[in-house]
Order: C-alpha cells, then sequence, then structure tokens
C-alpha cells in the first residue's frame, strides 16, 4: 500500500516539472516578436522612405492611323481584325496601273527634256562660234558697203559731167543747125553741109540722153550702194549683239536643266504614288478597327485601320503631389503589371508640368470662394528599361494597369 502512494506523488511532480519553461526559453520568445515588430515597422519605414508607390497607372503606347497616301481602288487586303503584324509587313494594296502609266508618261518626258538640254547646250559654242565669225563678215560688209558708196559717188560725178559735156554739145550741134538751115534754103551751103549739120544735132542730142541715162543710172548706183550700206550696218549692230546672243543661248541651256529637273522631279512623285500603292505596317502591332474592304474605292488620307503599336511603350503613373519631393529625372523604378503578374524595369523620364486637373477638360474654378484643398495628381511618365528582353512576346498592351514603384533613395 505504501508503494501504491509513493508512485502517484512522483508522477505529479514529473509533470509539475514539464509543464513549467524554463525563463530563458520565455525571455527568448518574447525577445524574437520583440525583433520581428521592429524588423516590419524598419520596413514600412523603409518603403516609405526608399520609394514612392501608386496605383494610378496604365501602360501607354502609339495608336497610329493607317490611312492611304494616294487615291486608289483597293485590290488586296493582307490583315484581320485584332492580328498582330511585325513591322514592314505588308497591309493592303491598291491598283497601280494608274500610277504605272504615271511612271511611264514621266519618263518619257524626262527623256524629251533630256534631249532638248543636250541640244541646247550644244547650241552655245555653236553661236559663240557664228555670232564671231558674224560679227567679222559683218565689219568687212560695211567697209566693202562704204567703198562701193564712195565709187558710185565718183560713178555719178562722172555721169554728171559727162552729162554737162553732152548738154553742151547738144546746144552747140542745135545752134549750128539752126544756122545752116537758113543757109541751105537759100543754097549759100550745099545739101551735104546741111546734112551732116542735121546729123551732129541729132548725135549731140543722143549723146545727151545717153549721158543722162548714164547719170540716172550711176544716182541709181549710189541709192543702191547706200541701201547695201545701211544693210551691212544694221547687220553690223546685230552682230555686235554677240554676248548677248551668248547669253541667251546659255540662259535657253540653263532653262533646259531646269525643265529636266522638274521633270525628274514629277518621275520621282510618279514612282512615290506607285509605291505606295502597297501599305506596310510603319511598327509592329495589332490591328484594330479594320474597315477597309477589297473593291472598295479610297481617297488620299482616308482611315483604313488602326495600328496599337507594341513597341514603344511607356507608364504613365500619376503619383500624388506630396510623393514628388525626392522624385527626380533618371530613378530607377520597379513595375508590377496585374495582367501578366511579372515585374519590370524602367526609370523616370518625364515629371508632368501640370497637374491632372488643370490638364482636363474643364479645369475647376473657385469663383465662390469656398476651397477644400485636395491633394493633386501629376502625370509622370516611366519608360522601360529593357522592353525588348522582358517583353519578348509582346503581352503588354496599351492600357493595362500597374503599379510602379519609384526608388526615390
Amino acid at each position: 500500500m505504501a508503494q501504491t502512494n509513493t508512485m502517484p506523488a512522483n508522477a505529479e511532480h514529473r509533470a509539475d516539472t514539464e509543464v513549467a519553461p524554463p525563463p530563458r526559453r520565455r525571455r527568448g520568445i518574447i525577445i524574437a516578436v520583440i525583433v520581428l515588430v521592429v524588423l516590419i515597422a524598419l520596413g514600412f519605414w523603409w518603403r516609405s522612405t526608399y520609394s514612392e508607390d501608386t496605383d494610378d497607372a496604365q501602360v501607354n503606347g502609339h495608336i497610329i492611323q493607317i490611312s492611304s497616301r494616294i487615291a486608289g481602288q483597293v485590290i488586296h487586303v493582307d490583315v484581320n481584325e485584332n492580328q498582330f503584324v511585325q513591322r514592314g509587313a505588308p497591309i493592303a494594296e491598291l491598283d497601280p496601273r494608274d500610277y504605272q502609266v504615271a511612271v511611264e508618261n514621266a519618263q518619257a518626258a524626262l527623256d524629251s527634256a533630256k534631249a532638248a538640254a543636250a541640244v541646247a547646250s550644244v547650241n552655245v559654242p555653236i553661236t559663240t562660234v557664228n555670232t564671231g565669225s558674224n560679227l567679222s563678215s559683218a565689219g568687212a560688209d560695211v567697209s566693202g558697203a562704204q567703198a562701193q558708196v564712195a565709187q558710185a559717188g565718183q560713178q555719178l560725178q562722172a555721169a554728171t559731167a559727162r552729162v554737162a559735156q553732152a548738154q553742151a554739145n547738144n546746144v552747140k550741134a542745135q545752134a549750128d543747125l539752126d544756122r545752116y538751115r537758113p543757109l541751105v534754103e537759100k543754097d549759100v551751103i550745099s545739101k551735104l553741109q546741111f546734112d551732116a549739120a542735121v546729123a551732129a544735132a541729132d548725135s549731140a542730142k543722143a549723146a545727151l540722153d545717153d549721158a543722162q541715162a548714164t547719170e540716172r543710172a550711176a544716182q541709181e548706183g549710189v541709192r543702191v550702194a547706200r541701201d547695201h550700206l545701211e544693210q551691212s550696218q544694221a547687220l553690223l549692230k546685230y552682230a555686235q549683239t554677240a554676248p548677248q546672243q551668248v547669253a541667251v543661248q546659255n540662259a535657253r541651256a540653263k532653262q533646259a536643266e531646269a525643265q529636266v529637273e522638274q521633270v525628274q522631279a514629277q518621275l520621282d512623285q510618279a514612282k512615290l504614288n506607285l509605291s505606295y500603292c502597297k501599305i506596310f505596317a510603319p511598327v509592329s502591332g495589332i490591328i484594330t478597327r479594320k474597315s477597309v474592304e477589297i473593291d472598295q474605292n479610297v481617297s488620299a488620307g482616308q482611315n483604313l485601320m488602326t495600328l496599337v503599336s507594341l513597341e514603344d511603350l511607356w507608364i504613365t503613373a500619376n503619383f500624388k503631389e506630396t510623393q514628388l519631393r525626392h522624385m527626380e529625372k533618371g530613378q530607377k523604378v520597379t513595375i508590377h503589371v496585374d495582367a501578366t503578374g511579372k515585374e519590370y524595369t524602367g526609370h523616370v523620364t518625364q515629371i508632368g508640368g501640370a497637374t491632372g486637373s488643370v490638364l482636363s477638360l474643364f479645369p475647376p474654378e473657385n469663383a465662390t470662394g469656398n476651397y477644400v484643398k485636395v491633394v493633386q495628381r501629376v502625370p509622370v511618365r516611366i519608360d522601360f528599361t529593357n522592353l525588348a528582353k522582358e517583353d519578348p512576346n509582346h503581352e503588354l498592351r496599351p492600357g493595362l494597369s500597374v503599379e510602379p514603384k519609384v526608388w526615390v533613395k
């Protein structure tokens, strides 16, 4: 019976010993809890001190309106709605036949202009030589015409002298005839002498007529020589315009060259218009709002579809004005994207020039004088550091919600 009472007493003693923890273990647990609380507090303090974050942010990108640069009929459409296209991929094609004809026409006009320019350039040295020889020839013609005028004047003087001589001879012969006529009637002189006097008078009159005709011919020769002199002088004056003629030909040659350049520009424009028949994707992205169909006639500038660029993306984050105190351009940013669940790296590129309320369509006005201070938000642009490497499959889309964290310290 004594042994039976002893065993429970020992068991109770051992149980009391196991339940009561030692003081050192209790103190360690308390210290660990205190350290954990301190670490958590330090984490919150470090987070609030060394970084600024916001959930009012989204991915932005370029929304490109694809339009035709020329008018034409659509003969082929290479894309569908919401299709991803690579940069330079064909999107649509217009009928190129009209523009091919325009290129051929411009090419023919260019060949014609080049031929005209070649002729004009060749005429420049020809004109230079011709005008020089014409000037020399005109000077010689003037000298010859002046000599002819002088010679004709001398001939006129000689003819005038012969006329005077013939007139004198004729007067004498007619006077002799008048004296012989009464004498022959009275038979003072013989009939033979009278006939000789008549013949002499007729000869003198004929000589006078001949001299007068020669004088008139000499006068006409003088007139012709003077006309030739005036013509030669006019030709000399024209030949003296040789520098001006050469300048005119040079101007024509330059005009022809300018015409070649003008037609060349028209040919280049025609080739450009022909190249515009094929429409290519300017950047990699997704096709949306496609409104073009085959056989549709489109005009220049008409919107055909919208291309959402997936290459040049950035973040627009609206931070509170109280978060901008230590924020600067170039600071590193960690970006969490809700849609992908991934984190990306970036850096602050720009801090907006005004708050969102000022940039809104209807900025607030405090006309009543009642003012309530509201924390404003300022748009901050964040660019991805290496988007091509971090997003090779183009998972990011403009408009996606993100949570950027800017490391301000």
